[in-house]
């Protein structure tokens, strides 16, 4: 198929108008085929662009320019028609002003280049959940990603092209043309202060110029499954979510379903593959990552889906030890790896991986040694901390057999959590629904290594969704606690958990991994009523000795720290909550104002 033969104006406009901006050499449908993939691969090695590994198998590996190694907030906009629409948590720019520099920026952008059109599902083709995309990017490395992380098809432009099927548009260029006889480079892409990430929540555009990087680049993933998304869950009456997906599977046989959200590199890959430690118990995956969920009215439950076709997850921290199923994802090929270090057998190796290798090609190409140190002084990272894998999801040994379900499994729990040192106990139950969105709405957690901005610092981030909510989040608040209210909801329970709590001498006082599965027993067998449970002022917690801790040496001392209320923490908390709350102003929603009341009273604390 080429842009010629297309019979829907709307969409022939949109693809020609692009077109004619970036001049393009070559301009390539795509249709997501194992040999369109191998064959883009290939030319990719040939240009330098990708190294091709001796292992895993089909397995190839990229190195990005130092200066496009993550997401990047600051360049990253909401482009509403009123900058109060995109709230006091996002970057905000004028729709019209934006389109007219991209008008200048996109201009002649892919001279010398390839145009690729991809035409893109997020989740099953036909799932009443899914939604439908079509990316255009001059970037090789975004289409090979695209087509493990979404489901790449020429059926769908042929349905879009017939049935004038909706489909988000999303635009991206690595912002380096090929002018002349100039040469290319192994990663093209533009300055830091030329990069935007930009969303047009009226009329549910994507335009990205600038970076070749994950999030920035891949517009299937933040920018759609959530800046986009959110704002057609709200017009539409369902709920878009940086959440994992699991399968809980009891002794008995019995199921639920559990939803979590943690902020980028804080466990949610983890737990949605985690190996309990408790026999007879079970977990699988759906997703790791991104949760859409809509009502069933067969059932009255929220059902969700895992939108995405594959995993991009950040490789430090991730090894047999943590995630041995994620491991065997990536160890069953066809995976790409990006930033991460070269080994002499022609293999990968991260920080935290399994193995201690003597020498290695470091992510910017140069050799590594145990203990080496940079200029100045500082000992050097092998790979770079936000480096990348990207693995297809029907290779994990644990994906359930209902992941592509069209209909979505049945949510019974919502776990909302974040990287906490102190105060913030193991796990703890909300009284109800506006409660339940009030822990959510007061998340906070320690900044990961998936921002270029202020690593390591404290941040509320709501729902864990801070940088991926595409409106106003007074109003997507509001928009929680109206599903709610939805008539005939058979609500999921929520709950808030901290695996990460520290004892004064800095040990962690939960064992983590396999182990957070004693939670999710807890979790399970509160959602059917059996729990032993005890009423806090902060919620309900476990009551003493309700938590399987059969096997693990977890000291007394360390449970009454995990399980207790830390009033006087809690107070001094309270006027940063305060001061979170006031951001929002008149779009805060008084039902949760009445929660922080309630938890200030509740703590004993006096304004």
């Amino acid at each position: 198929m080429e842009v010629k033969d297309l019979k829907n104006e709307k969409l022939k406009s949109w693809l020609q108008y692009w077109i004619d901006l970036c001049t393009p050499d070559n301009v390539h449908i795509c249709d997501g085929t194992p040999e369109e993939y191998d064959c883009i691969c290939n030319m990719m090695v040939k240009t330098g662009a990708f190294i091709k590994l001796d292992k895993p198998q089909n397995s190839y590996y990229a190195r990005s320019d130092k200066t496009d190694v993550a997401r990047v907030e600051s360049r990253t906009f909401i482009c509403s028609e009123k900058e109060e629409d995109a709230g006091p948590t996002n970057h905000w720019k004028d729709p019209a002003e934006m389109k007219a520099e991209f008008k200048e920026l996109f201009k002649g952008v892919m001279a010398g280049r390839t145009l690729y059109v991809i035409p893109f599902s997020m989740g099953p083709v036909d799932s009443p959940i899914a939604k439908w995309g079509i990316e255009i990017t001059d970037s090789p490395y975004v289409v090979v990603n695209m087509i493990i992380m979404t489901r790449v098809s020429k059926t769908i432009i042929e349905r879009i092209d017939s049935e004038d099927h909706e489909f988000v548009p999303a635009v991206h260029s690595v912002g380096y043309p090929l002018i002349g006889d100039m040469a290319d480079i192994p990663w093209p892409s533009a300055p830091v202060d030329k990069k935007y990430i930009t969303h047009f929540p009226s009329t549910s555009e994507i335009i990205s110029f600038g970076s070749g990087y994950g999030g920035n680049a891949l517009l299937g993933k933040k920018c759609f499954a959530l800046r986009i998304a959110t704002n057609l869950a709200r017009k539409e009456g369902w709920l878009a979510e940086h959440m994992l997906i699991l399968k809980l599977t009891s002794p008995e046989g019995k199921v639920k379903y559990v939803c979590a959200a943690f902020p980028s590199a804080c466990g949610k890959t983890n737990l949605a593959m985690v190996r309990p430690t408790i026999p007879g118990w079970k977990v699988q995956t759906i997703g790791d990552d991104i949760a859409w969920m809509k009502f069933n009215e067969k059932d009255g439950k929220l059902h969700a889906i895992n939108p995405e076709n594959g995993f991009f997850g950040v490789a430090p921290g991730t090894s047999m030890k943590s995630n041995p199923n994620a491991m065997e994802t990536i160890n069953a090929g066809n995976t790409i790896f990006t930033n991460v270090a070269l080994t002499e057998d022609g293999g990968v190796w991260w920080e935290d991986s399994d193995t201690k290798p003597e020498f290695l090609i470091d992510w910017q190409r140069r050799p590594w040694t145990p203990g080496c140190k940079d200029s100045a002084g500082v000992e050097r990272k092998a790979a770079h901390p936000n480096s990348r894998f990207t693995t297809p999801a029907k290779q994990c040994p644990v994906i359930a057999p209902e992941w592509e379900d069209p209909e979505g499994v049945p949510v019974d729990a919502i776990l909302f959590g974040g990287r906490r040192k102190t105060v913030v106990p193991l796990v703890t139950a909300a009284r109800n629904w506006e409660h339940g969105v009030f822990l959510g709405a007061t998340m906070s957690s320690e900044m990961t290594k998936a921002t270029l901005e202020g690593q390591g610092q404290l941040r509320f981030d709501p729902f864990a969704m801070l940088p991926f909510c595409g409106y106003n989040m007074g109003d997507y608040f509001q928009h929680w606690l109206n599903i709610g209210k939805h008539p005939g909801a058979n609500l999921p329970q929520i709950f808030y958990v901290n695996w990460f709590r520290r004892g004064e001498d800095g040990h962690f006082l939960w064992p983590g991994y396999g182990d957070n599965s004693r939670v999710l027993k807890w979790i399970f067998e509160y959602c059917d009523g059996k729990a032993a449970k005890k009423e806090t002022e902060i919620g309900f917690m476990p009551a003493d000795g309700a938590l399987d801790l059969n096997g693990i040496n977890v000291s007394a001392e360390d449970q009454k720290a995990l399980l207790s209320v830390d009033k006087e923490g809690w107070k001094k908390a309270m006027p940063e909550f305060e001061k979170h709350f006031e951001k929002f102003g008149s779009h805060l929603p008084a039902e949760l104002r009445a929660q922080l009341d309630i938890l200030e009273k509740n703590v004993g604390y006096e304004k």
